[in-house]
């Protein structure tokens, strides 16, 4: 009755001057899409209980741990990383807990020994990703029992005066390991701050150290098949942080497929699509699938696809341009130019790499991954580049280095003495790929650059009509 009757008592509401925006424009906002007073899933629910309970049993006994949340993209992991926060936020600030609703989801958390044990406890939320932490910390200024000093990076966790008893670290694929970093400043602070925790300048420490040396229990949050630069935390370094938590009964792994209306059976076959290994190899060939209900189409023309864009925007909101990170990047220095030219049609990258989605300009523009991990769109028109392509007589993807200007997503490491082959470097262009083709919730749009490889596509995703 309550679902039934929402909307109608929303529409009065709004009539009455309640509420300013509509049902769509709430939903498609970063507020609603990171609200910590989301509605779990079954699974998100379950494994929110046991870390909790685990957690408390850890701080009783004085017992360092260490928990492991692995999923795809879109299971909810930020989400459940904000929900974790908040509710041990309200447990440690609710006195009157005979009170408490014993209906409400948790309420057996509310006891006053678990409020004692949270009491002045240091937590803090580490997101890699500049765009989604400045996203978070928005939601956070509005958000009762949050402050957005909570979210921090890992730099700002290894300078920290104090240890914190509690790290949650969402999207921590995406933590460093050793490498030149963006700027002269964070290399010697990468530097600075190994020496100070661990006595010298070790090299071998990645940010994933400074998390395990400054806090006395962590909370990760995780998908290795999400890393899309040479500097993330590598994958031996992650297979092995989750093999640990298994063998301790500390791994969570989320399956509900909360973004993608096609499913996780979708995210599924994309990686299964943009990793076949070869024709000759009949096992592994992905059969073309059919998502009923979800948007899935390929485009002839990055004209249509862009219209189709903007119709999509116009009609649900939230549509935007992806595209992998195969152009330069010149209107960064000069606002006039355009950097993506497609027989005839230009474009130009996202003008901010802080909560893009959102900005006024953002239809306008492409985005690329380092706007849109973590987040979600309605629609998405993805604009495969040259730097992706296939070859025909081997039935292999392979990429074209010179084709990739994302400078950080291919230099070799010299501190660490490490050189990325192609083959290395596949690996991340088609996470970059994977992660750009399932940002839609409702559909997914896609415009190749190769010929061979839009042809290799053609058999996998329908055609527009």
């Amino acid at each position: 009755m309550y679902r039934e009757s929402f909307r109608e008592v929303f529409d009065k509401l709004q009539a009455d001057g309640v509420f300013t925006r509509s049902i769509p424009e709430i939903e498609n906002s970063d507020l609603f899409k990171l609200s910590p007073f989301k509605a779990l899933t079954q699974d998100q629910a379950i494994a929110v209980e046991d870390i909790l309970e685990g957690l408390f049993e850890d701080l009783e006994s004085d017992t360092n741990s260490t928990i492991v949340i692995q999923g795809e993209p879109g299971t909810g992991k930020t989400v459940v990383a904000i929900y974790m926060l908040k509710l041990l936020v309200d447990i440690a600030n609710t006195v009157a807990v005979e009170d408490f609703d014993s209906d409400t989801m948790f309420s057996e958390l509310f006891i006053p020994q678990n409020r004692a044990l949270l009491t002045d406890l240091r937590i803090g939320l580490v997101v890699p990703q500049q765009s989604l932490r400045e996203s978070i910390r928005k939601v956070f200024r509005k958000t009762p029992g949050l402050k957005p000093s909570m979210v921090l990076t890992a730099f700002d966790v290894g300078n920290a005066d104090e240890d914190f008893d509690l790290l949650i670290v969402d999207e921590a694929h995406r933590l460093n390991q050793r490498a030149n970093q963006p700027s002269g400043v964070q290399n010697k602070n990468f530097a600075d701050i190994t020496k100070k925790l661990f006595g010298f300048d070790d090299v071998a420490k990645t940010q994933l150290d400074w998390i395990r040396a400054k806090s006395k229990h962590q909370i990760y949050l995780l998908d290795a098949e999400q890393s899309v630069r040479p500097a993330d935390v590598p994958p031996e370094l992650l297979g092995a942080l989750v093999n640990s938590a298994k063998d301790r009964h500390r791994h969570y792994p989320l399956a509900t497929q909360m973004r993608v209306q096609a499913g996780s059976d979708y995210v599924a076959y994309i990686r299964r699509v943009l990793g076949s290994p070869g024709p000759w190899d009949d096992p592994h060939i992905p059969a073309k699938e059919q998502f009923e209900g979800y948007d899935f189409r390929m485009f002839d023309s990055v004209a249509d696809m862009r219209a189709e864009v903007r119709r999509k925007e116009e009609e649900a909101g939230l549509s935007r341009m992806l595209a992998g990170f195969a152009w330069p990047w010149k209107s960064k220095n000069d606002k006039t130019a355009y950097d993506i030219e497609i027989d005839g049609h230009q474009f130009r990258w996202n003008s901010t790499q802080t909560d893009w989605v959102a900005s006024r300009t953002s239809l306008e523009e492409v985005g690329s991954i380092h706007t849109v991990q973590g987040y979600d769109l309605n629609y998405a028109g993805v604009i495969i580049g040259p730097d992706l392509r296939y070859d025909a007589k081997t039935g292999r993807l392979f990429v074209d280095r010179a084709s990739y200007f994302d400078k950080k997503g291919k230099e070799n490491n010299k501190v660490l003495q490490k050189k990325y082959t192609d083959e290395d470097l596949l690996r991340f262009i088609r996470n970059v790929y994977a992660v750009l083709l399932t940002r839609g919730i409702r559909g997914t749009f896609v415009y190749v650059c190769d010929p061979a490889l839009r042809e290799y596509l053609r058999a996998f995703i329908p055609a527009d009509e």
